[in-house]
């Protein structure tokens, strides 16, 4: 069973609140999505510590639910905000 847009959405703000999120089905197969993803949780770290912060909210379901998701995280900066 693959996953939706919502589903994918909902678990990511569970655990960054502050995410502004764009989502889109690559093949519209519901398995393959690109999200880039805005968060202040992101300053700070690195692409990969970013990166594991968003497949951590997604609770297990990569490599299952959800076969493939590429990943572009942005750092909402103070600079970045105006």
């Amino acid at each position: 069973m693959a996953m939706t847009v919502e589903e994918i959405t909902k678990l990511i703000k569970l655990s960054i609140p502050d995410a502004i999120i764009k989502l889109v089905d690559q093949r519209g197969d519901q398995d393959h999505y690109q999200a880039t993803i805005h968060s202040n949780l992101f300053a700070g770290k690195s692409k990969i510590q970013q990166h594991q912060l968003v497949y951590q909210a997604l609770k297990g379901y990569m490599g299952g639910r959800l076969h493939a998701l590429s990943l572009t995280t942005i750092a909402i900066t103070e600079t970045s905000k105006k």
